[in-house]
């Protein structure tokens, strides 16, 4: 019997401006048709979506949710998702790409990460909010798109103002799901499990991280680990890992002149030579290449860029 084909899920890398971490985009490019992606993909940093016209599904790690016009779709990082049309439809789309941990730093400075847990990936999360239900996230959301496309007089803090706004009612929104979800003994806890090895990755990517350490911290076993793991974030644990190192890396590279030798010491490589087979296989291209492009590229243009990579497997 033939072995069932691995799918494939795409890793998005966003080039978000260092100064002003947001990307709007709008247009009739983000037409979305009726045929649905064969690979699912992730990308690293909050996505908040505004469907404007007609309706379809958003298949996020294979559950599929329907969406329609008027809803505002809220899909943090490292989440695999695609998104396609009713038949016969061609929904249009208006993206804002931002890292809030980066925008609010300097509001929140060391108690940023606990500002931001309750929009944790692995929580029980509300992915899509109706106009009707949400009108106040729509309100905020629509109006920074708007203040982003027309960039008047001081719009960046306008902006940053309104998103501190927009922010603040998504983690309401998402503190209140997890309170009702806590109260519900027959809701699925195996997102539960894998909660302490998500966190722990994020705080800790830097260090030396094993397989079994993220098992003994879930009390599960290796095998068993493994298995929830992927089936919950689409990723063995150790690409995971990578991932997030690599995400890291890339930031230094843009944000910085330290050596790639020291920025892969500093991201949790324990050689240059595992970091660089990491980084390419990720992305594409060596870490040197890809500081130069990146770097060329941010030169000649204030827009950022979006960089497609097949992620693992």
């Amino acid at each position: 019997m033939p072995r069932k084909k691995r799918s494939i899920v795409e890793y998005r890398h966003y080039n978000l401006p260092l100064s002003f971490p947001i990307l709007l985009l709008s247009g009739e490019r983000w037409r979305i048709s009726e045929v649905k992606s064969s690979n699912l993909h992730f990308h690293n940093c909050l996505e908040i979506g505004i469907c404007l016209a007609e309706s379809g599904i958003i298949d996020i790690e294979g559950v599929p949710h329907t969406f329609k016009e008027g809803d505002v779709t809220c899909i943090p990082r490292h989440i695999p998702h695609t998104t396609f049309s009713s038949p016969g439809e061609e929904s249009l789309w208006v993206y804002i790409f931002v890292d809030p941990e980066e925008l609010f730093r300097d509001m929140f400075r060391d108690s940023i990460e606990n500002f931001e847990s309750p929009m944790s990936p692995i929580r029980h999360y509300k992915y899509i909010m109706n106009k009707q239900e949400y009108p106040k996230v729509y309100f905020l959301a629509k109006t920074i798109a708007d203040e982003l496309k027309e960039q008047k007089f001081n719009y960046q803090a306008s902006v940053k103002g309104l998103m501190l706004s927009l922010y603040t009612e998504l983690l309401r929104i998402h503190s209140a799901e997890n309170q009702n979800t806590a109260k519900n003994k027959q809701k699925d806890e195996s997102v539960v499990i894998i909660a302490d090895a998500i966190n722990f990755i994020h705080r800790n990517y830097m260090q030396p991280i094993t397989i079994e350490d993220l098992a003994d911290m879930c009390h599960l076993s290796v095998s068993h680990f493994r298995r929830t793991f992927h089936s919950i974030m689409g990723a063995a644990p150790l690409d995971f890992l990578n991932s997030t190192r690599i995400d890291e890396a890339c930031r230094l590279l843009r944000s910085t002149e330290d050596s790639i030798l020291s920025i892969s010491g500093q991201v949790g490589f324990h050689s240059i030579s595992s970091f660089n087979r990491c980084f390419t296989k990720l992305t594409g291209s060596s870490p040197r290449v890809w500081r130069n492009t990146t770097l060329q590229s941010e030169a000649k243009s204030s827009k950022a860029t979006i960089l497609e990579f097949t992620g693992w497997m």
